[in-house]
């Protein structure tokens, strides 16, 4: 089993906890700064309880739609105002599968203002959004793929000098088949990827012939595959590119990380 110093050497200084997927409270035991707990909808959002103790032991960062019903900060935002005053905010539009259809129907850009406004230090997710949140401003959350680099030395040679963070979903095993089962399916939902794999293909460690092809090189445009010393190389070059902070989703869950 991979120990809890692989995060280190593998370069990545961030988690994402889902809390469908996985406990949270066992995020205090990552070795890493800073846990980014996503949204999955109201009923996964951990207590303020569990946030707050958790920010006892790292810096925590929980993500809020802000299109959505409790953080909106135009309308219903009982949920925002119930975080703990150590939890600090990653401010999103709200991916279509939490929302419901009003919610999606919601203008996107006045609440990433407001709600930027009413936060301390947020990361805005760029997903969907790329000038808004630019012109929001904060820490920006960009996801992990295969123009990264070149978007990231574009808007440094533009002259951005604000915080990038990037997300990046993580498998520390150079085993394929593993690598697959843990992200192929999340590669294949990339328009380009779902369009270059074959009809019906699997998506998996079942896949073959030129769709294994196709995932293959998808989960390494897509995430972060490999030992800790590949890893940790190709954080290397995000951070030349650009980046300034890498957070890991531990996509086969924790245990290869404690």
């Amino acid at each position: 089993m991979l120990q809890g110093a692989t995060l280190a050497q593998a370069g990545i200084d961030a988690a994402a906890l889902k809390p469908a997927e996985v406990d949270v409270e066992r995020g205090a035991d990552l070795a890493v700064d800073t846990l980014a707990v996503d949204y999955e909808g109201r009923e996964h959002l951990p207590s303020p309880e569990t946030l707050s103790s958790l920010a006892d032991e790292k810096t925590v960062r929980v993500t809020t739609p802000v299109r959505a019903d409790g953080f909106d900060p135009l309308g219903d935002r009982d949920l925002a105002e119930s975080l703990p005053e150590s939890v600090r905010r990653v401010l999103v539009a709200g991916h279509s599968a939490y929302l419901t259809e009003a919610e999606g129907e919601r203008a996107v850009a006045p609440r990433l203002r407001e709600a930027a406004d009413r936060s301390h230090d947020p990361w805005v997710g760029t997903e969907g959004i790329e000038r808004i949140a630019l012109a929001v401003g904060g820490t920006q959350f960009e996801l992990l793929g295969p123009a990264t680099d070149r978007r990231l030395r574009a808007l440094r040679g533009a002259g951005y000098e604000g915080e990038i963070a990037l997300y990046a979903p993580t498998v520390l095993t150079d085993e394929e088949d593993a690598v697959l089962d843990a992200l192929g399916e999340y590669a294949a939902r990339r328009a380009p990827v779902r369009s270059a794999l074959p009809d019906d293909a699997a998506t998996d460690a079942a896949a073959d012939g030129r769709a294994r092809e196709v995932l293959s090189q998808a989960v390494r445009d897509y995430g972060l595959v490999g030992g800790a010393e590949t890893v940790a190389d190709r954080v290397d070059e995000l951070r030349e590119a650009g980046a300034d902070r890498i957070v890991g989703y531990p996509a086969r869950g924790l245990d290869p990380f404690l």
